[in-house]
């Protein structure tokens, strides 16, 4: 097993060659703001410290009600202060509404439609367009339950693998190993940090181990990590969904490294999967030779 990094891998999808010597562009497809941090902050952050050239495209602006409400788009402003800390250099919206999360799916607003009620075909072309502009080697998307079974995040792995067979670019869909984050979440549970999601069914939850391609070391970046997570203000507030946060950033930063700043998973679609004897370490863009 010869490991290659993701921006080798993007110039092996984009040229037929394993060389990374030019700079490769890498575009990173999220649901909502802060998602860009919590699933590929550390990649993001590597790739633009390498030389990459970075872009976040992000299907909801974060608000449920009318945009043009004093401080409904607050959290895509808090995106673009996140990116600037990762070193992302381009930022798009494709324009969509949160969907939200619970079993009540809310009307539209009256300005645009909510992302899951998007045609994936029409999402797609969206995204397939800045695909194109930007002459993208490589997507990061979704896994199939989207990290956590959220109906924008299913809905953003349906968007990403539509535009990557509409461009014919490369797809990794962004992960999470499934078995401790299942223990991490009973955990938090019970210290009565964590309430709103059921892990009895684990199925909604990450990728079981044995089926992640790519594990990308990104430790040397935790600390740009955890200054992008703290630029999402809004969702530091005083509540209880925000205390999980207020956590992650206030802590020290070799404790965060330790606990979500190591490495970042990712699944190759119908890339065969590791076999005995494979390392432990492959980052995103590995192959056999």
């Amino acid at each position: 097993m010869s490991a290659i990094d993701i921006a080798t891998a993007a110039a092996a999808a984009a040229t037929g060659t394993a060389t990374a010597t030019t700079p490769k562009t890498v575009v990173a497809f999220h649901a909502h703001p802060d998602d860009e941090v919590l699933l590929t902050g550390g990649t993001l952050a590597r790739l633009a410290a390498e030389g990459h050239r970075t872009v976040i495209v992000v299907a909801c602006d974060g608000a449920m009600g009318d945009a043009t409400e004093p401080g409904a788009l607050v959290r895509l402003d808090e995106l673009r202060a996140s990116a600037r800390v990762l070193g992302v250099a381009r930022v798009h919206h494709l324009g969509y509404a949160d969907s939200g999360h619970g079993a009540l799916l809310f009307p539209d607003p009256p300005d645009r439609t909510r992302f899951v009620r998007a045609s994936v075909d029409e999402a797609a072309k969206l995204l397939a367009a800045v695909l194109e502009e930007e002459r993208a080697d490589l997507l990061l998307s979704y896994d199939a339950a989207g990290g956590y079974g959220h109906r924008d995040h299913v809905h953003v792995h349906e968007v990403g693998a539509r535009a990557a067979e509409l461009t014919g670019v490369r797809v990794l869909e962004a992960t999470v190993p499934r078995e401790p984050l299942v223990r991490l979440g009973k955990t938090l549970q019970r210290l009565h940090i964590l309430r709103r999601y059921d892990f009895s069914d684990a199925s909604w939850f990450g990728s079981p181990g044995a089926e992640i391609t790519h594990r990308y070391d990104v430790r040397r970046y935790a600390g740009a990590k955890q200054a992008a997570l703290a630029r999402h203000g809004t969702q530091l507030g005083k509540n209880r969904g925000g205390l999980l946060f207020r956590i992650l950033v206030r802590m020290p930063t070799p404790l965060f490294a330790a606990l979500v700043g190591r490495r970042e998973w990712y699944v190759e679609p119908r890339r065969p999967r590791p076999g005995p004897g494979t390392s432990s370490d492959t980052s995103p863009g590995s192959s056999s030779h």
